[in-house]
């Protein structure tokens, strides 16, 4: 896994695997003539991805300019389209120690939260893109689904209509406003906003008439639209899923019909503690406001402290999501009703399901935490004498710390630390920077083990 601040080398490491397939892919491999017999036949092999080739071609840019900060969003918006979250992070992380004000960044930043399932950490890059200048109409469409992610129908609502009025285009909005629509029970609404779509036949828009009718509490009808649209067998994949809809939260259901993101059974109807701490005002975000303020730009400037990487709670079924069973409806015609063989891969689907209580869980032997880095480097043995060097000039920040480290890539990240909480990371980062020594705040998954440095 990778995270912000990543090595160059190694945050494109695996991606610039990829480079053989796309170059080999145009060519005919063909056995020698003296190798050959009666069975032999030319190989084409297949190209790849439009999305992979767009990567592709951003990492033969970084490699003749590593320092371009084009290069590096547009790899990290790649990453993005192919699904590997923690390459975009290393891509923006980069470019934002570039460029700390660019707003594609934040906006890049930004975008990796929502995906992932952090709305909390994902609206205040929203706002601090704006206030670095990003266009309304580039952001408006996500802010909207970060606020129905956090239960803020209204504002989500609010933000879906801005964003159709600047790009009448813009069909993922509308279809976002429909799900906000059936979320807050206003089925007129849900109607009209999908009617001009369906009518066009827009795969995607099937897909959001069933969950919104699911959320509705219509599951027979939702069911129906997957059995017209799925070949049986994997159509009783999904219809489990849809029966669950009615009973998550606000917040569940948007995370579940935009993103594929469900529950743990056990938190079917409970929002994620943040989410609730958020909405309540009681988090590090500050209280909601009125739905005016909300798009407008708010938060503080991020500058270089960025989040740490995506390290959300496990509380979805990624990535054998609900959403892979529609991954292919974006586009051409519906497929027969009576249609066979494998339109959706669902073979990794798993259906949630009711579990009998378990036991007390037993307190993990590395929880998750939150940390200062102050460093990174390969030897250990230098960071010992980083951290002596750090620590002499700031005795009062970092001599109540001990020193830990944890492998990052083929380096090792150099953290004071635990501290207890956010606040506390923002105020030492913030006093450190006064000494000159940068540092950013690092969360430790659980599982994740931080060796003191000895």
């Amino acid at each position: 896994m990778t995270f912000p601040f990543f090595p160059f080398f190694d945050a494109t490491a695996k991606p610039f695997f990829l480079l053989g397939t796309a170059f080999a892919a145009s060519f005919l491999v063909i056995a020698p003539a003296a190798a050959q017999d009666a069975t032999a036949r030319a190989v084409v092999q297949p190209l790849p991805s439009k999305e992979t080739q767009g990567l592709n071609r951003a990492l033969m840019r970084l490699a003749k300019s590593p320092n371009s900060v084009d290069a590096l969003i547009d790899a990290g918006e790649a990453s993005v389209k192919v699904g590997d979250l923690d390459a975009a992070i290393g891509f923006y992380g980069r470019a934002e120690d570039l460029s700390p004000n660019n707003p594609r960044v934040k906006l890049g930043m930004a975008s990796v939260y929502l995906r992932s399932g952090r709305p909390v950490d994902a609206l205040p890059l929203y706002a601090a893109a704006q206030s670095a200048g990003a266009a309304a109409k580039d952001l408006l469409s996500d802010r909207g689904l970060a606020f129905d992610l956090v239960g803020d129908s209204a504002g989500a609502q609010a933000a879906y209509k801005r964003a159709i009025t600047l790009s009448p285009e813009d069909m993922e909005a509308r279809r976002r406003l429909a799900l906000s629509y059936a979320i807050t029970g206003n089925r007129a609404g849900f109607e009209d906003t999908l009617r001009p779509m369906l009518d066009r036949r827009d795969l995607a828009s099937f897909r959001t008439r069933a969950f919104g009718l699911a959320i509705l509490g219509e599951q027979d009808r939702a069911s129906a639209i997957v059995d017209a649209v799925m070949p049986r067998d994997l159509a009783g994949r999904i219809t489990p899923y849809l029966a669950y809809m009615p009973r998550l939260t606000r917040s569940q259901q948007a995370a579940a019909a935009n993103l594929g993101i469900f529950p743990r059974a056990a938190d079917i109807g409970r929002d994620d503690p943040r989410i609730a701490a958020f909405v309540s005002g009681a988090g590090d975000s500050g209280p909601v406001r009125d739905v005016a303020s909300r798009l407008e730009p708010a938060g503080e400037p991020l500058g270089a402290q960025r989040q740490a990487a995506v390290q959300s709670e496990p509380t979805a079924a990624q990535p054998a999501s609900v959403a892979d069973a529609f991954a292919d409806m974006g586009s051409g015609s519906l497929p027969d009703a009576a249609a066979t063989g494998n339109a959706v891969n669902l073979a990794a689907l798993e259906i949630p399901r009711e579990v009998e209580q378990a036991e007390t869980p037993t307190k993990p032997a590395h929880p998750s935490r939150i940390w200062v880095q102050v460093a990174t480097g390969r030897d250990i043995a230098a960071l010992k004498f980083d951290w002596r060097r750090l620590a002499g000039r700031a005795p009062d920040l970092l001599g109540e710390f001990d020193a830990h480290v944890t492998p990052w890539g083929q380096a090792n990240r150099l953290l004071a630390g635990p501290v207890a909480d956010r606040s506390e990371a923002r105020d030492l980062i913030n006093a450190l920077k006064e000494k000159g020594i940068d540092a950013f705040r690092f969360e430790s998954l659980e599982g994740t083990e931080i060796k003191e440095l000895k």
